[in-house]
């Protein structure tokens, strides 16, 4: 099987496992690890272009897992994150890993926050090097093994 069908049938995967637990997705902490993990999916190269920042705000607002929540809520708090990592990537990296840390309490929302990035990652088809990286860290914020995500 080739990578770019791996990547699609994982996220197509991870998508549907997220669905399952949708009604359990409505914590603050959740939406908030979500945003920081897709800012850092969309930085990951260490800078932010707009069709970049657009696209990402875009599979945001069509995922419905995140549909549990209000759609300018979600998209304040990614600008948020994205601001923090231009302004100073190293710093805001450390700040945005610290906001993915607040769904480490319920492992069914952390495990969901690193399968958004992963979505969010693989969105394009190419699930890259930087990409993987920064979802791996987000794994470590997290607690949870980053193998399981084939990390």
């Amino acid at each position: 099987m080739a990578l770019w069908d791996r990547i699609k049938e994982s996220a197509s995967t991870m998508q549907t496992q997220l669905m399952a637990k949708k009604n359990d997705l409505k914590s603050g902490a959740f939406r908030d690890a979500a945003m920081a993990m897709c800012a850092l999916v969309a930085a990951a190269d260490g800078s932010i272009d707009p069709s970049e920042r657009q696209k990402v705000a875009q599979l945001i607002m069509s995922n419905e897992v995140l549909q549990n929540f209000p759609a300018e809520d979600l998209q304040r708090r990614f600008e948020a994150n994205c601001d923090k990592l231009t302004a100073d990537f190293g710093f805001g990296k450390v700040s945005v890993l610290q906001e993915v840390a607040k769904a480490k309490k319920k492992p069914a929302e952390a495990r969901a926050v690193i399968q958004i990035g992963i979505i969010i990652g693989g969105a394009d088809g190419d699930f890259d090097k930087d990409e993987q990286a920064v979802v791996r860290e987000a794994c470590f914020a997290l607690g949870l093994p980053p193998h399981e995500f084939d990390l």
